[in-house]
């Protein structure tokens, strides 16, 4: 039995702010992502590594919005479906948004760097079912494994 992905997720990042600076001049700063036992970087070759922070991002608010039971179709674009405050639990700088644009959804944040003296990191978050791809699960089933079921008593 093959096992196919879930879908394909996308991590834009759109630009550093306020970077510590670790070169005599600049820095040369990377991103590394890592979700389960994947991780996807782009290596700096030519100089050492220098620490220049690191965020955690909690993905379950981002999943369960794709599990909420709302036609995505019938809502306006640039709706926000689902607000994530900042808090001791996540590295957030503000307040992130989860909303319904051009047919997908996406998150907009900014990550406040941990393990450094300064810096943020402005990202997106956007998933595609890509072709052959399971999805979420989101039309038939109100649950997927990733997604632990709760109950209230």
């Amino acid at each position: 039995m093959e096992d196919k992905p879930l879908g394909i997720l996308r991590v834009h990042v759109k630009r550093g702010i306020n970077l510590a600076i670790r070169d005599s001049t600049s820095s040369d700063p990377y991103v590394v992502v890592t979700l389960g036992n994947q991780t996807v970087y782009d290596k700096d070759r030519f100089s050492g590594d220098d620490k220049m922070g690191d965020a955690e991002i909690d993905m379950r608010p981002f999943l369960e919005a794709h599990q909420m039971e709302l036609d995505f179709q019938k809502l306006p674009n640039g709706c926000a479906i689902k607000r994530i405050r900042p808090g001791r639990t996540n590295c957030l700088a503000e307040e992130s948004s989860i909303t319904w644009s051009n047919g997908k959804i996406k998150q907009d944040m900014i990550l406040r760097l941990r393990n450094v003296e300064c810096g943020e990191l402005e990202i997106m978050l956007e998933w595609t079912d890509g072709p052959g791809c399971k999805g979420l699960g989101r039309e038939g089933s109100k649950k997927t494994p990733w997604m632990p079921t709760k109950r209230l008593d």
